[in-house]
């Protein structure tokens, strides 16, 4: 593609996005998210560089006559990983329960178009197997007809429909290899 940005603000009639998420400490990538804000967009910077050097161009006129700003939302660092691990080797936390749907790579896109929309906690995708995105607790409906979400729904339900190491290795292993 010749020009990406302007491709991209055509689909929003060229008036550009309102929010940009970039996901990639790279430099083309943080200034293609600059170049399709609209007015009064914000480009969510939700990617910490290993580099403390990383630097990338950013409008400053479009700052001041288009209102478009930046923000960083990765937030942590290798100390609150540290403690994250910490408290999780501990029993103090569990990430799991924050999951309550399960999916596969097939399913990023409308899930990600989606998302306001679909209830519940985080998204939980392996870019290795196709599936539908399911709620933990909707595994049982497909289970009528699926004997792999049948089994799916055992595991969940047994433990209290959070997501667990037992049902990401019966995933990985019978799940549909995309």
């Amino acid at each position: 593609m010749k020009d990406s940005a302007k491709h991209l603000r055509d689909i929003t009639g060229g008036s550009g996005f309102d929010d940009v998420f970039v996901f990639a400490p790279v430099k083309p990538v943080v200034e293609l998210g600059d170049a399709i804000l609209g007015f009064d967009g914000c480009l969510n910077f939700f990617a910490g560089p290993v580099n403390p050097d990383f630097k990338a161009e950013f409008n400053f006129y479009n700052v001041h006559y288009a209102f478009t700003h930046i923000v960083g939302t990765s937030g942590g660092n290798t100390n609150d990983m540290r403690e994250s691990l910490k408290l999780m080797s501990e029993g103090k936390i569990n990430p799991a329960v924050m999951i309550t749907h399960v999916g596969g790579l097939d399913t990023v896109a409308e899930t990600t178009l989606n998302l306001s929309q679909i209830p519940g906690g985080k998204k939980l995708i392996y870019t290795n197997i196709s599936m539908p995105l399911v709620a933990l607790n909707k595994l049982g409906d497909l289970g009528k007809t699926d004997r792999f979400y049948s089994a799916l729904h055992e595991i969940v339900t047994k433990n209290d429909f959070i997501w667990s190491l037992e049902a990401e290795r019966y995933l990985l292993a019978n799940g549909k290899p995309i």
